[in-house]
């Protein structure tokens, strides 16, 4: 299994289902803080559904439709990244994040987006990265600008998130603003 450093103590690995205990026991330690804007909570509710979560990403994995990845703090799974969606015919995908509370604020959802967006764009040719975000998640959002994407717009009242309709704000890097963000000059 590959290990992609982050600095600080941090590293990037990919999620499987057979560390579905491990999954659930961080996603249980912040359940709360992450749940306020992000449904994984709701969809590992248990042990069992935690692993069917992760299976359900192997499959996307197979079929090259999505991937799923663990953000690890010394050796401690703290949060993830994923492809939510992955089109490589269209070059399109769907990019986003979570973290438990003890790894907030340090960058390592910016650094571990930044390092899957990368090889997406360079390695599979991928033209444009969605990033769909609560309009309340302020975290996700400046995930969003830290990355380089710009916000194209807010789907308003689209999404039906545990009873209450919520504002979903549509944020994007194609190709050709990436390679310019990250080429010296």
């Amino acid at each position: 299994m590959f290990a992609v450093p982050l600095g600080d103590g941090a590293e990037l690995r990919q999620l499987e289902p057979w560390q579905a205990e491990e999954f659930y026991a961080h996603i249980d330690r912040g359940r709360a803080f992450i749940g306020r804007h992000v449904g994984l909570p709701d969809a590992a509710h248990d042990l069992d559904s935690a692993r069917r979560w992760l299976q359900s990403y192997a499959d996307k994995a197979a079929a090259d439709t999505g991937r799923v990845y663990g953000v690890r703090l010394d050796g401690l799974l703290v949060g993830g990244v994923l492809f939510r969606d992955f089109n490589a015919a269209a070059g399109n995908c769907e990019a986003g994040c979570w973290l438990e509370p003890a790894a907030a604020g340090r960058g390592l959802a910016t650094r571990a987006a930044e390092v899957i967006i990368d090889w997406a764009v360079r390695e599979r040719g991928i033209h444009r990265v969605e990033w769909l975000v609560s309009a309340e998640n302020t975290p996700s959002i400046n995930v969003a600008k830290r990355l380089g994407m710009r916000r194209e717009g807010v789907l308003r009242a689209n999404y039906l998130y545990r009873g209450v309709r919520q504002d979903t704000e549509v944020w994007s890097v194609l190709a050709p603003e990436w390679h310019a963000a990250r080429t010296p000059r």
